[in-house]
């Protein structure tokens, strides 16, 4: 019996490394964002190109109303007066749908769009995906792309509390060049 959870354990390291060697794939700064077109908490469609002239927030997060989740969303939307003032939008994406974004939007006063990738081909296009067999959610990466469409600054596994803090430091560094 010793010996069945020895090579359990060792089949779930080797699995646990696996899944996490295969899965920190990412983007480039300096490369095109990849597009996308996913509905919003009122079923308004957006698309990258909407926001072409523009410096957007795009962050991905795991689920609506987590705790996580929860104050990024918040901390996103205390500091979007201050983005807009620095020429900024900010997205949200999970693999949650419209509903339950509208709910979410709604209990916390979120007054930017969250789009729904509930097929999850824009987070996996943004390696933002973790995909468990029947389960899947998006990654908390955050990407600052450029008005000309480019990615200027990823942030990977990003931080719930200091994120939009972080975004809106980089975003007034990038524009003092």
């Amino acid at each position: 019996m010793e010996w069945l959870t020895i090579i359990l354990s060792v089949f779930a390291l080797g699995f646990m490394f696996w899944f996490f060697s295969t899965n920190k794939k990412s983007l480039d700064v300096g490369q095109s964002a990849p597009d996308f077109k996913l509905a919003d908490q009122h079923g308004k469609m957006h698309t990258l190109a909407d926001f072409h002239g523009k410096w957007l927030a795009l962050y991905f997060y795991p689920k609506d109303d987590t705790p996580g989740c929860t104050k990024q969303a918040c901390t996103f939307r205390d500091g979007l007066q201050e983005l807009t003032d620095l020429g900024a939008e900010v997205i949200g994406v999970s693999v949650d749908d419209t509903n339950s974004h509208a709910d979410f939007a709604k209990k916390y006063h979120l007054q930017f769009p969250l789009l729904a990738d509930t097929a999850a081909e824009t987070t996996a296009r943004y390696h933002s995906l973790i995909h468990l067999g029947i389960v899947k959610f998006a990654r908390r990466n955050t990407f600052l792309i450029d008005p000309q469409g480019k990615i200027a600054r990823i942030y990977l596994s990003a931080s719930a509390a200091r994120n939009s803090k972080e975004v809106i430091k980089d975003l007034k560094q990038l524009q003092a060049v």
